[in-house]
């Protein structure tokens, strides 16, 4: 988790694992390299309520790539006050409709964005989940930046225009 504003830049990166009840399963093994060791102590997700809701409280944003999962895990958290969120897989399939492939680490390294994360957050790589919310950031400012949307209503980035994605990929079919 981290935060990013025009005026402010980055700032307030945190990250924390989660208990977990059981075996971790193979995926998050192989992809997110963590296993049972690693969590060993760690607090429980909604003992982090006071950091997280610290964190993106005060008219915060929660921007995420493909914003499912974290939607999922933050809705635990009492009142669920974040919304809206900008999700910058949408973002991108607005943005640049005929990109290669639209997933984060493809995009931020076809976008140019890529060694900018890894400046903020070195020692780690993809699927790092505080790489991937910085990286989700990033390509945010690049998006903002790149295409002039600063001054744009907040609904814009919550709800962009997908539509000629939709063309491309209904004509590729």
């Amino acid at each position: 988790m981290g935060t990013w504003s025009l005026d402010k830049g980055y700032d307030n990166f945190y990250v924390s694992f989660l208990e977990q009840e059981g075996e971790v399963d193979w995926y998050a093994k192989k992809i997110h390299g963590i296993d049972e060791e690693k969590l060993l102590g760690a607090p429980s997700l909604l003992s982090l309520w006071p950091e997280v809701n610290g964190r993106l409280g005060d008219g915060a944003v929660p921007v995420a790539h493909a914003k499912g999962t974290e939607k999922k895990f933050l809705r635990v958290f009492p009142g669920n006050p974040f919304d809206p969120w900008v999700d910058t897989l949408s973002l991108s399939r607005a943005a640049v409709p005929n990109a290669r492939k639209h997933s984060l680490g493809v995009f931020c390294e076809d976008v140019g964005v890529a060694s900018k994360v890894r400046e903020l957050v070195p020692g780690r790589g993809w699927h790092d989940a505080l790489f991937d919310a910085v990286a989700s950031l990033v390509l945010l400012e690049w998006i903002v930046t790149k295409f002039e949307l600063q001054d744009l209503p907040l609904w814009a980035l919550v709800a962009p225009n997908t539509g000629a994605w939709y063309r491309l990929r209904k004509a590729m079919n």
